[in-house]
């Protein structure tokens, strides 16, 4: 029997196919850069070449010299902002891979993403950490986003599983009956900030250590005017997860150890779709659902505890990402879907819904962000470039198949000629 080559196996051609959609998608946006430079006195020929240095390289930049020359070495700001970014990119990219590998498509993960953050930040900053200590109060709330995200994936599965109803639909209407449900749940709440009245107003950082302030009945929060005589009653916030000396190696930036947890995750992913009867049973109903329930497999039972699944992890992005302690939850956030969930599709795709392959492809995608920020802080290009190369790559993801399709006659035809 001749040895299958290791350029012949599918997994192989998996990863030149994706290799390929981003050398592609790179490719796109140096033209578009390039094209801009040109047609734009200001910038010319070396500002376009600039701005395709930064889309490559940005991860790399330091700023620019006393000539005006940009430099490049290892930069821990970007370097650890990359890797927080990741964090629900990882998260919604498994969230998707794994509805992907049941066949089902889970397009609800940022309604998912919205429930597991109003869960996570209630918990956070409503329970008093004078009486709990601050790390069983972030795990609570970290499980208590994972449930929310678990009970709203479920929906539409039992929708799908019970009804026949599609997915696709079914995940769109409780996307967006998530993103009122959620501007209601925290329109009502006190973890508002009361200063500024208006629609800048934000929720308050985890990391921030609010007080509850009682006077004359009435109950407001520290950072509004205090009336005299108040009294704290109960210390809140103060929860944010563990730097895990993350913040040592990259000085300056946002990371955290939710990127530990992420890639812990994304293993037990792993581990459960090729490693155990469950996940066996998950693909056997993704291939075909009457033949999996013909072999005595549950589909139905399968169909809602994949998506349960998958709202966990991606309530889990959000809960990691706000429990972070480094930005404020803005309005305009919540009463919006979060682009995190639709972020995880391209991931997915990107990574042919392999999980170790979402942590590669969720990383690219954040070191595209973080080198359009550098595009737009160092030349006069705009950073929504770095979305044109994004598209593209999502473009050819769609076209996987035919791309490894093309690469597998490519060696055929190598090993005929040899």
């Amino acid at each position: 029997m001749k040895k299958e080559s290791f350029w012949s196996k599918p997994g192989t051609r998996s990863v030149l196919a994706s290799l390929v959609a981003i050398l592609i998608g790179m490719l796109a946006g140096g033209i578009v850069i390039l094209i801009v430079g040109l047609t734009n006195p200001s910038l010319g020929i070396k500002g376009a070449w600039e701005g395709i240095r930064l889309v490559v390289a940005g991860l790399f930049a330091t700023g620019r010299d006393a000539t005006g020359a940009l430099t490049f070495g290892f930069n821990p700001v970007t370097f650890g902002n990359m890797l927080f970014r990741a964090v629900p990119l990882i998260m919604t990219g498994l969230s998707v891979a794994l509805g992907n590998k049941a066949g089902l498509f889970n397009i609800g993960a940022p309604g998912q993403y919205l429930a597991g953050t109003a869960a996570s930040l209630y918990i956070a900053l409503s329970v008093p950490t004078n009486v709990i200590p601050s790390w069983l109060v972030w795990l609570l709330a970290l499980l208590c986003g994972m449930m929310a995200g678990a009970i709203w994936g479920a929906i539409p599965g039992m929708l799908k599983a019970f009804l026949n109803i599609n997915e696709v639909l079914a995940c769109i209407m409780t996307n967006w009956i998530a993103a009122n449900l959620v501007t209601w749940f925290f329109e009502g709440s006190n973890l508002k900030n009361v200063l500024e009245g208006t629609k800048s107003g934000y929720i308050y950082k985890t990391a921030t250590v609010m007080n509850d302030i009682v006077a004359d009945g009435v109950a407001s929060t520290v950072g509004a005017n205090v009336p005299e005589g108040a009294t704290i009653v109960a210390t809140r916030g103060g929860i944010a997860t563990s730097k895990l000396g993350l913040d040592r190696l990259f000085a300056g930036s946002q990371v955290n150890g939710g990127i530990v947890i992420a890639i812990l995750l994304a293993i037990v992913i792993y581990v459960l779709l090729s490693r155990t009867t469950m996940g066996y049973q998950l693909k056997a109903c993704g291939a075909n659902r009457y033949a999996a329930r013909y072999a005595g497999i549950q589909d139905r039972r399968n169909i809602v505890l994949t998506m349960a699944l998958a709202g966990s992890l991606a309530g889990a992005g959000a809960a990691l990402y706000w429990l972070s302690g480094n930005t404020e939850f803005f309005w305009s956030t919540y009463q919006s879907l979060p682009s995190e969930g639709f972020n995880g599709i391209p991931v997915a795709l990107l990574a042919i819904n392999n999980p170790i392959g979402v942590i590669f492809s969720a990383t690219f995608m954040s070191m595209l962000s973080v080198c359009g920020q550098k595009l737009t802080e160092l030349t006069a290009f705009n950073e929504y470039i770095t979305d044109v190369i994004i598209s593209v790559i999502v473009y050819l993801s769609a076209f996987m198949l035919v791309i490894k399709t093309w690469i597998s006659r490519l060696h055929k035809g190598k090993a005929v000629n040899k």
